[in-house]
């Protein structure tokens, strides 16, 4: 084949370097968004923060409590007066920095709490055996069945496998690891070194306070464990030869037991969040408005934007820099614009969740948000990802406010979320001698008007985390 020279036209969609970062930070969350805006600050000269300088608006307080608490006459006066319009200015500079207060006596207090929470639970145990009165040689082995103790407080290895990590020469016999074992079992917090959950709940009850009630739950965990699982308590009181009230007081000291006692010095992250949205009440108005403290204030940098102007011609590299700063401050404030009218349009959609609670909560799904504001389904999905608004009702990611639909017998549809609401009203109101199947929990739902299947019944109650109803039952 020879080869020959062809012209074609043909279109094609392209992303723009602006376009590509405007959805990138859209799909951000607000610490993510930080963590950007720092890596640009870093890299870009002509971009820097507006922090501190007069005219900066307040930080905007985040109410947290429930909307059924009873107002204080600074929050009707504040819901009286016009909500605050956030406005972005023409100059790049927008938002508001966090504010730095003085530093109080309470950190100090603070510190202490993070160093006693970081302590871990070997730490612990170790700084009690170098206390305790006993050899070097025991230390040694209590230490050693202290390193083989998970986070939850248990011993999962067996003596005997201890015993062969030993060196022979050491002469260690198992006799030896029982007496540390017991001698471990014997630290704080009780229940510590259990090889099972009946062991580590008979070692907590074994350091409490002899007595009647006492003896009937060591009864219990030692011989009728499963029996209390089951919840059949008409048995147990006939096999302990016991009266109902000896009973339900056992039951109640083995419900306080911790079946976990290592659990309490496991290190977790603290996970913070940060509301993208305030919603506040307004003369029966619902109004959406950005929080001041999720804003990050940015602006060009005026000494070298001025060079730049001097020097026209000069330095590319600088004037590349400037429009990067320029379409990452209008990219940032789009972000924001988005997610207000978003939130708007879900808080007026949602309306009746704000007044009422969850069992007021409609169905509602992405499509209709997209179609009421003229975008995309996957700018909504983007933006109700990782972002979350402050309510009087608490805070709550974006995406909380959608959810499937469950039909009705009068044609229409109730929220899963409102559902759900339902069901726990019912499991709290019921009867727990006599607690609520999933059947009668589905009849109830029916008698009101939703139809719902005792399988979806099942599952929302296993989301819920409410247990099935033989482990409801109490005496």
């Amino acid at each position: 084949m020879k080869p020959t020279l062809q012209l074609k036209l043909s279109q094609h969609l392209t992303l723009t370097p602006q376009l590509q970062q405007s959805i990138r930070l859209l799909q951000l969350s607000t610490l993510e968004l930080n963590q950007e805006i720092e890596n640009f600050l870093l890299e870009n000269p002509m971009l820097e923060r507006a922090e501190g300088e007069e005219g900066d608006a307040p930080a905007q307080t985040v109410p947290t409590g429930s909307s059924n608490e009873q107002e204080s006459p600074s929050d009707n006066q504040e819901r009286d007066s016009a909500p605050e319009a956030t406005s972005f200015e023409d100059s790049g500079d927008w938002g508001s920095a966090t504010s730095n207060g003085p530093r109080s006596d309470d950190d100090d207090n603070d510190f202490q709490d993070i160093q006693a929470a970081e302590t871990s639970l070997r730490d612990h145990l170790n700084q009690q055996l170098s206390l305790s009165p006993m050899s070097d040689r025991d230390r040694t082995l209590c230490r050693l069945i202290v390193e083989a103790i998970d986070d939850d407080g248990y011993l999962n290895q067996s003596l005997e496998d201890l015993l062969e990590l030993l060196q022979p020469e050491l002469e260690i016999e198992l006799d030896d690891l029982t007496v540390a074992l017991h001698q471990v079992q014997s630290l704080d917090p009780a229940g510590i070194g259990a090889r099972s959950p009946r062991e580590c709940l008979a070692l907590q009850l074994r350091a409490l306070d002899p007595g009647p009630v006492r003896d009937i739950a060591q009864a219990i965990i030692s011989e009728h464990l499963e029996l209390l699982a089951e919840r059949n308590f008409s048995r147990l009181k006939r096999l302990l030869a016991c009266s109902e009230e000896d009973l339900r007081a056992a039951h109640a000291m083995i419900c306080a037991l911790d079946p976990h006692p290592g659990s309490r010095y496991s290190t977790q992250e603290t996970r913070y969040i940060l509301p993208d949205v305030v919603v506040r009440k307004y003369r029966d108005q619902w109004i959406v408005s950005l929080n001041a403290e999720a804003m990050p204030r940015l602006r060009i940098n005026a000494l070298y934007a001025s060079i730049l102007q001097q020097n026209r011609g000069i330095s590319g590299a600088l004037s590349g820099q400037l429009q990067e700063a320029r379409w990452l401050i209008k990219n940032v404030q789009q972000r924001f614009e988005t997610i207000l009218r978003v939130s708007q349009a879900i808080v007026d959609q949602q309306r009746q969740f704000f007044e009422y609670g969850d069992v007021a909560m409609r169905p509602l799904t992405l499509r209709e948000i997209a179609e009421q504001l003229e975008l995309h389904e996957s700018t909504i999905s983007r933006v109700t990802t990782q972002k979350y608004m402050s309510t009087p009702r608490g805070v709550f990611e974006l995406k909380y406010f959608f959810g499937s639909h469950v039909a009705t017998d009068t044609g229409g549809a109730a929220s899963s979320t409102a559902i759900r609401a339902l069901i726990r009203q019912l499991v709290d109101a019921e009867d727990k001698k006599k607690p609520l199947s999933d059947s009668k929990i589905a009849d109830l739902l029916g008698q009101q008007g939703i139809v719902v299947a005792r399988r979806t019944i099942a599952k929302y109650r296993e989301s819920l985390n409410i247990p099935p109803v033989s482990q409801r039952k109490t005496i």
